[in-house]
């Protein structure tokens, strides 16, 4: 991997790819999951930090077998043993619990696929019957088997009570000197135990990381396959190669994506939703109606019915807007409620505030929320109208259907249904009345 990272933690569509190992193997509901982890030392279990894991430190590397003898202690003596790797993500829960299925009467299970280009691999031979002898590998196979186009994944469902005693069997007098867990299938043909075989729907679902440029190219297959269960879920898509999901994203109907769109975490579009190009959401729910302009980033946030968001505005964790509300270009939000029907258009910083229903803030207006030590809130109360160029110093409140003339610096509460403005002093203008729309 080049990288002094250990590679079971290297990223794929936004995760570890032992976590993606992980939650497949959490979704069986196990006694028990156990973790044998070396490389890197004590990286591996404080990054993935999973009170539910055992963790077993195979200090020197000498194989599969070894790995798992490693582990004997902690694994219970009946049942099913699976074992999984950590370098191989994507193998779909509905192939591991068919797996599980046919090892439910004590048969040692191995998950297989005939590949074109088999090198490498350990070759599945089998007798004249069809069964399963043994497993060889790729550099102790004879020429005759190196043709053989089954292979050995290394996934396998082992019957718990041979376990013991077949890894206690274990010998490495091979070309690499290791204890092969593969040397297990011979010892169940010779102990009368029915090894069987089980076929992933999809050779990448077998496939593992040894390179970023096979990290690479199991991101793109991930995010294919993503984008095709977005489009048969009624999802439009402007390019299915051009978006990367990185977490959960659930989708209701007529939503549209633009190319270069990336979801992290959990995210949630309601009907009719449209996400402009190049955007980023993470961990964000939007309800309907609501159109997101492209450039927009939007962080732990959440969004009501009927918005229209950017382009180029950011929205920040904390924020919570109602329905109809207006966030136009190079706008930032942070931690702050909106009410319905407000806007906010046009080169403004909003943060920790309270704003009302109705609001107007106009352009290059700032809520002065941080004194250099603490942070204070802004309230702007129902029908207020903030003009340009305003800065908010906080803690202050505009009080309901207060107007706050462009240029001002407001350092004390605006009281409501009044003119206060700031240009050279701060004044309220008793009994002034704002103007009232003319009807053509």
């Amino acid at each position: 991997m080049v990288s002094d990272r250990p590679k079971v933690l290297h990223r794929l569509a936004g995760k570890a790819l032992l976590r993606h190992v992980l939650d497949a193997a959490r979704q069986l509901a196990p006694a028990k999951t156990c973790v044998v982890y070396g490389y890197g030392g004590s990286a591996v279990p404080q990054a993935i930090d999973d009170p539910a894991v055992i963790w077993v430190n195979q200090a020197v590397q000498l194989g599969t077998g070894h790995a798992l003898q490693q582990a004997l202690p902690s694994l219970d003596k009946e049942g099913v043993t699976l074992v999984l790797y950590g370098d191989v993500p994507l193998t779909r829960n509905e192939t591991l619990a068919e797996m599980l299925e046919l090892a439910r009467d004590g048969a040692l299970v191995l998950l297989t696929v005939e590949l074109s280009q088999p090198d490498g691999y350990g070759r599945i031979v089998r007798g004249d019957d069809g069964a399963v002898l043994r497993i060889v590998e790729h550099k102790d196979a004879t020429a005759r088997e190196r043709k053989i186009p089954e292979i050995n994944t290394g996934i396998m469902a082992i019957p718990g009570g041979h376990l013991a005693c077949w890894l206690g069997q274990l010998r490495n007098d091979n070309v690499q000197g290791e204890y092969y867990l593969t040397d297990l299938i011979g010892m169940a043909v010779q102990d009368g135990v029915p090894v069987l075989t089980c076929h992933p729907r999809h050779q990448w679902e077998i496939l593992g990381i040894n390179s970023k440029a096979q990290l690479a190219e199991l991101e793109r297959l991930y995010q294919g396959e993503t984008a095709r269960n977005l489009l048969e879920q009624g999802v439009t898509l402007a390019d299915p190669a051009r978006i990367d999901v990185r977490g959960e994203l659930v989708c209701g109907k007529d939503v549209a994506i633009d190319v270069n769109c990336v979801f992290e975490g959990s995210v949630v579009l309601g009907d009719d939703v449209s996400v402009g190009a190049n955007c980023v959401l993470r961990n964000v729910s939007v309800a309907q109606g609501t159109r997101i302009e492209p450039f927009s980033l939007l962080d732990e946030a959440r969004l009501g019915a009927h918005n229209r968001i950017g382009p180029f505005a950011r929205i920040r964790p904390g924020t919570v807007l109602q329905d109809e509300v207006h966030i136009g270009n190079f706008v930032e939000i942070k931690n702050s409620q909106v009410d319905t029907g407000s806007k906010i258009n046009h080169l403004s910083y909003v943060g920790d505030s309270t704003v009302g229903k109705g609001v107007n803030i106009g352009a290059g207006t700032i809520t002065c929320n941080y004194d250099g030590v603490n942070k204070h809130r802004t309230v702007i109360e129902d029908g207020a109208f903030i003009g340009s160029d305003t800065q908010l110093v906080a803690p202050v409140t505009v009080g309901r259907g207060a107007t706050i003339g462009a240029g001002s610096t407001v350092t004390r509460d605006a009281p409501a249904e009044e003119l206060t403005l700031s240009r050279t002093r701060q004044t309220t203008v008793a009994g002034w009345k704002r103007p009232v729309k003319v009807k053509k």
